[in-house]
């Protein structure tokens, strides 16, 4: 018997930009347009018109102006939009009255919305996962309305089921809303508890590789600036990539063959945009963290993109946000098969001192020798060069320091094997006593 699918229709959206006098936003306001756009089509909808506005403040009940609404529902009628969607966040009155005057038939989203939906549709592990849907009921809370009861059964994907659908019992008096701010209220404590377990086993990974000495390299950088990639040309992964915003989303890890025969752990990061929630970037913390404890950063950029500045500029004010610590980082200006010269651009005078950059084509495996060799360039200034004594009788740690470190010599004493070796300082640390000291002989 043959199967049937059932397609689902595909949303019609309409878009509106507004920007305020006197404001200095990253991007111009059709360029941040255009990527409203990109993360719409992203999100599986089909774009059917856009309006802008430049005002002197924002309304308090609208956003924008009462005759740019109006402005707006006769468009909404004319192309049959289902979808209005803000290129920025709104308050939750802004989006009740909104939907008063569009009809409550009409969805009324802003980016912060936009986003939270597409990384729910892209979180493939359960910690991804758990992360979107505190990230969705936090922004959602206050948010409720009467008519947006039982939004506890909608948003993400995970999260504890109760017998009566995820909605608890009504007390005396208690209306629908109170019974679900209640139940979503619930629900985030236990998803940040879950995802404290999540952070504390992270934790562990971290601390068990500062152990090892194998120094970590984490990738960032603007959405579709081509980290998967590059992660995917030097490390011979199989992460999956595709020409859209943030086609991945949870984290991957691969071990990265350096020149000197050296290893180092190579981790991509969830990709930045500007705008991006603040309720998003405290609920990824524990994926975050990972660039935190990071050894070196690659800040990967595309050199052919128009606003390529302004990522930067994107990028370096989230790695602020998240009290991003003064590791050596190294600019990447990727895709300089589409950029058509050998030059690169000129970084402001306010941007991160970064300690080299280099021109890729990750897709061409262009220049990737010469970024090998400034890793581990930029790594090696964290070296140490000493001599150690290791007993016979402890040959895992002789068998571990080959495996992970570059040993330059090696000899055989009556009691071990005196080696000399290139430690990280985490290595260092922890072999220390083995250290042969050479006295010095006064004359």
């Amino acid at each position: 018997m043959p199967e049937y699918t059932i397609e689902t229709p595909i949303e019609k959206a309409f878009l509106v930009a507004a920007n305020l006098r006197g404001t200095h936003p990253l991007l111009s306001m059709s360029d941040s347009l255009d990527e409203l756009e990109k993360l719409a089509e992203t999100a599986g909808m089909k774009v059917v018109g856009s309006a802008t506005q430049t005002f002197n403040r924002i309304e308090s009940s609208t956003y924008i102006g009462s005759g740019k609404v109006e402005e707006i529902k006769l468009a909404i009628e004319e192309t049959e939009a289902q979808v209005v969607i803000f290129d920025d966040e709104l308050t939750p009155r802004h989006q009740r009255e909104l939907e008063k005057r569009f009809g409550l038939e009409i969805k009324v989203l802003d980016r912060s919305a936009l986003i939270l939906d597409i990384f729910a549709q892209h979180a493939r592990t359960r910690e991804g996962a758990l992360q979107v849907e505190l990230a969705q009921y936090e922004y959602r809370l206050p948010r409720l309305t009467r008519q947006w009861t039982h939004l506890a059964r909608q948003a993400g994907g995970g999260g504890s089921r109760s017998g009566n659908g995820g909605v608890g019992l009504r007390g005396p008096g208690e209306t629908q809303l109170e019974v679900d701010k209640r139940e979503i209220g619930r629900k985030i404590t236990k998803l940040k508890d879950d995802l404290e377990h999540v952070r504390e086993h992270r934790g562990r990974h971290r601390l068990n590789r500062k152990r090892s000495g194998i120094p970590v390299i984490a990738l960032v950088g603007y959405t579709n600036a081509g980290k998967s990639t590059l992660l995917n040309a030097i490390t011979d992964a199989n992460v999956y990539i595709a020409d859209q915003l943030f086609a991945t989303l949870d984290p991957t890890t691969r071990k990265l063959d350096l020149p000197s025969g050296k290893n180092a752990l190579l981790t991509d990061t969830v990709g930045f945009i500007q705008k991006l929630p603040t309720t998003l970037v405290a609920a990824f913390r524990a994926t975050l963290e990972e660039t935190v404890e990071a050894d070196l950063l690659l800040h990967v950029v595309d050199i052919s993109h128009p606003n390529v500045i302004e990522h930067i500029e994107a990028v370096e004010d989230t790695l602020a946000e998240i009290d991003m610590p003064d590791v050596p980082r190294i600019l990447v200006w990727n895709k300089m098969d589409q950029w058509g010269s050998d030059e690169m651009l000129e970084l402001p005078a306010d941007a991160h001192e970064y300690v080299s950059s280099v021109m890729v084509s990750a897709y061409r495996k262009q220049n990737l020798d010469i970024l090998l060799e400034k890793i581990e360039d930029t790594l090696s200034q964290n070296y140490r060069l000493v001599k150690l004594l290791i007993p016979f009788a402890e040959g895992e740690i002789t068998s571990m320091l080959f495996e992970n470190a570059v040993v330059e010599a090696q000899d055989a004493s009556e009691t071990g094997m005196i080696l000399t070796v290139q430690l990280t300082r985490e290595m260092y640390d922890r072999f220390k006593d083995y250290e042969i000291v050479e006295k010095k002989i006064d004359v």
